[in-house]
């Protein structure tokens, strides 16, 4: 059902009008003699040739193409998980604070959550290949700024810049891929991409946590920012030679009502619940928790009005109201937040509690990215064979990982070394490839190629949301028992509210399509 939308809403679709014009003059058919009238066949030709901006050739996305945008989603999504073994030895550089430093990796979630269905949007308008370069260049001259940082202050507004460039790039990943892939080449394409956004966030830690270590010529911190630079350079070379350029057929005008309120309602929900604690829960952060749901309700209102109206959008209603769009969303909601929880508290429970280093702490979850990446390697015939069942066995699997490794901290603490995490975190990363990949592609199955921007800036949106409130709920809770429970108690409390949380998207995983077409 997917793959016959997306042939006749890729730009490309004009290309089909003119071939049929093209055999009227020399035919000799009933059909050309019952319609003698020729001189109307070329102004028809002419109604329909592409414009300069438009390909008449299909555009197809080629493997090293493919490698191209999953090397620039990479990026964002590294970047958002990166810092958290670096952040004690930024804090003794620079003198942060435990406010700044909570900014640190704050103002880059919300700037990225908040413009990314926005980045999408600009995609569909002026042209998704551009947008991803534009989104290249910008996020490796931001990642330069904060790898040069003076101080804690210049640092945080470099990573608000840093966030809104990874909100112009991502979204043009898997518009890309939904407009230039059809069938099984898209089912790999989304698993592979399924795959590079899970592994990313725990390859961040590995490689922030390597490069500390490592101390290239002297840089300490700052090469977690740096080393984006040449990488984000080399992508940007190969992606203006290997990624086709689309847009949507049918272009419209920014919502900007709309985006003011989308905006409003992720910073007043996501800055407080981020920011509060480390400030002490001052006034602003009260205020701005009352503000969301009035500014949520709002948005909601408007977006129903405008698209009762004709207009478009920036996120459609009626996008929300496809079955695979809304059984997907709700259910990477809930996983993301245990994701992203999961990997906060681990990094810091890993350094504060069994002291291990940079490296170390960041090397522990090698097995948990292993067996994701092959989990989601596998996750395309599993789906066709079993379809929604493989996401239930993922949860299954991913809670066990989790008992198991509460068991480990209870049973070894503090004695437990590298090796003694590997099995649970083998087996929770084979539990958790096997979900996200197959809920990404659950979203995308019946989504409009005309909407492949949006539609992928709300997903991924949803899903950094997500992280950041599991960031925000879990991590608060864990540094909040702390004081007074120590660090192996906190960490088995934090582990097993997610447990909680994977038994609650396991039952949301029976409303998802029994099957994928």
């Amino acid at each position: 059902m997917s793959d016959t939308r997306a042939q006749t809403t890729t730009p490309e679709a004009p290309a089909t009008a003119l071939a049929a014009p093209a055999t009227v003059p020399g035919a000799r058919t009933p059909a050309a003699r019952t319609a003698p009238a020729t001189p109307e066949a070329p102004a028809t030709a002419a109604t329909t040739r592409p414009t300069p901006q438009q390909h008449p050739a299909p555009t197809v996305l080629t493997p090293l193409g493919l490698l191209t945008v999953l090397l620039g989603a990479a990026l964002p999504l590294i970047d958002f998980f990166i810092v958290n073994v670096a952040l004690p030895t930024i804090d003794h550089d620079l003198h942060a604070g435990p406010a700044m430093l909570e900014m640190v990796v704050a103002g880059y979630g919300v700037a990225y959550a908040t413009l990314l269905v926005l980045g999408g949007r600009l995609g569909d308008m002026i042209g998704r290949r551009r947008l991803f370069l534009w989104g290249l260049s910008t996020f490796g001259l931001t990642s330069l700024a904060c790898g040069l940082a003076p101080d804690a202050g210049t640092l945080v507004a470099a990573r608000v810049a840093q966030g809104a460039a990874a909100a112009l790039l991502l979204p043009q990943v898997l518009a890309t891929i939904q407009a230039t892939t059809t069938g099984k080449r898209r089912a790999k394409a989304v698993s592979l991409y399924g795959g590079t956004a899970g592994i990313s966030s725990a390859v961040g830690q590995v490689l922030g946590g390597l490069l500390v270590s490592v101390d290239l010529a002297g840089t300490g911190w700052r090469a977690v920012f740096l080393v984006n630079v040449p990488i984000a350079a080399a992508a940007w070379l190969l992606a203006a030679r290997t990624v086709p350029e689309t847009r949507s057929p049918h272009p419209s005008r920014v919502d900007g009502l709309g985006t003011a309120l989308l905006a409003t309602t992720l910073i007043t929900l996501l800055l407080p619940l981020t920011e509060g604690r480390a400030a002490g829960w001052p006034v602003w952060s009260w205020i701005l928790l009352a503000v969301f749901p009035f500014a949520g309700t709002a948005f909601i209102l408007v977006e129903r009005r405008a698209e009762r109206a004709g207009r478009t959008p920036l996120v459609p209603p009626s996008l929300l109201r496809i079955p695979s769009v809304n059984s997907g969303l709700t259910m990477i909601v809930p996983f993301s937040l245990g994701f992203g929880g999961f990997m906060f508290v681990v990094a810091v429970a890993l350094q504060n509690g069994l002291h291990y280093g940079p490296f170390a702490a960041g090397l522990s979850l090698a097995p948990l990215c292993v067996t994701f990446f092959l989990a989601s390697l596998a996750g395309p015939r599993l789906v066709l064979r079993f379809g929604r069942r493989v996401v239930i066995a993922g949860s299954l699997i991913q809670g066990t990982g989790l008992i198991a490794l509460a068991l480990t901290v209870y049973a070894g603490w503090p004695g437990i070394s590298v090796a003694g995490l590997a099995p649970s975190m083998a087996v929770l990363g084979l539990g958790q490839g096997m979900v996200l990949p197959v809920l990404m592609r659950i979203v995308l199955s019946e989504l409009p190629v005309a909407q492949a921007g949006v539609g992928g800036g709300v997903m991924v949106t949803t899903q950094q949301s997500g992280l950041a409130l599991g960031v925000a709920t879990l991590g608060t809770l864990f540094l909040a028992l702390l004081p007074a429970v120590g660090v192996r108690d906190a960490l088995l409390t934090a582990l097993l509210s997610q447990l909680a949380i994977v038994v609650g998207t396991t039952t949301l995983a029976l409303r998802l399509p029994r099957t994928l077409r």
